[in-house]
């Protein structure tokens, strides 16, 4: 076998691993394959091989990815883990999945698992937005620990002025506002192969725009998958957006609430400072004395 006929074969082989790599190497891996194919007598074998290491290097990095993900454990008693199968089948079928849920159903929690063990997060970040800081940072916390991992391995977070994430995370939780400001250095978003965009309901600018650059940008990333997750009043309005995505409906879990009320003072005396009214208030009801609710 010649030189460009060796070339050629190893062009081919190499191909066949292209979709194996990560989403942020395929394009510029595929712009080489392309240039290479266009005058294949003019291969250069030391080309092809820079090509092959670079190819082989990205696939193993993806393998390694996948096999870092856990044995994920539900949480049963969560009521969005009756629709779990429904949600995985519909995020298989469609590129936009809108999850409705109130507060307490575990979509926030439960959903990036969901993903990781559909093999989401190996070729590109699941990446998980939430309208602030805290509740970026309480959710990373929290789904770590559901992992068994630690914070800014498998699960990281990255708010302003803090990165808590690591070339081994494969779900990162950010504001919606950073996920925008990521746009500038990434426009296509290969950084991702899903993103969840969490509490959309609350209809902030940032998760408008975010909506709305996801939008634009579905059609030129089929690979993506898009899940939003809203508040009942929300969700037949993202589903018109997105062209009639599925709508998976999950049941809110409520807690019993019971509300006592308790004077800062009596009649004839001077109320005392807030800090030491709480202070009494929560020693009465751990004695178990508080004032019975009226």
């Amino acid at each position: 076998m010649n030189a460009p006929d060796s070339a050629a074969a190893r062009l081919a082989a190499l191909r066949e691993l292209l979709p194996g790599c990560l989403l942020r190497d395929r394009r510029r891996l595929q712009s080489t394959f392309d240039r290479l194919a266009r005058k294949p007598a003019a291969a250069d074998l030391r080309e092809v091989g820079r090509l092959e290491t670079q190819v082989r290097a990205s696939a193993e990095l993806v393998a390694a990815r996948r096999a870092s993900v856990p044995r994920i454990v539900y949480d049963e008693t969560l009521p969005v883990h009756a629709r779990r199968d429904d949600i995985r089948r519909a995020i298989e079928a469609h590129q936009v999945v809108i999850v409705s849920g109130a507060t307490g159903s575990g979509k926030s929690t439960q959903l990036p698992k969901i993903c990781l063990e559909m093999g989401r997060g190996a070729a590109g970040l699941i990446g998980h937005t939430q309208p602030r800081r805290i509740a970026a940072q309480a959710l990373a916390t929290r789904v770590s620990a559901e992992l068994g991992s630690s914070v800014g391995d498998l699960v990281g977070y990255q708010v302003r002025f803090v990165d808590r994430t690591s070339p081994r995370t494969l779900v990162k939780l950010m504001t919606d506002g950073l996920l925008l400001r990521e746009l500038e250095g990434d426009p296509l978003l290969l950084r991702y192969d899903t993103l969840i965009i969490d509490e959309a309901h609350e209809r902030n600018l940032n998760v408008d725009f975010l909506l709305g650059v996801c939008h634009r940008l579905l059609p030129q990333r089929p690979d993506l998958r898009l899940v939003v997750t809203s508040a009942t009043i929300e969700t037949q309005r993202f589903a018109e957006f997105f062209s009639g995505a599925p709508i998976i409906d999950v049941e809110g879990q409520s807690y019993p609430v019971e509300v006592r009320y308790r004077p800062l003072a009596e009649e004839d005396e001077a109320a005392p400072p807030l800090p030491e009214a709480v202070r009494d208030a929560l020693e009465e009801l751990e004695r178990g004395c508080a004032r019975p609710a009226r």
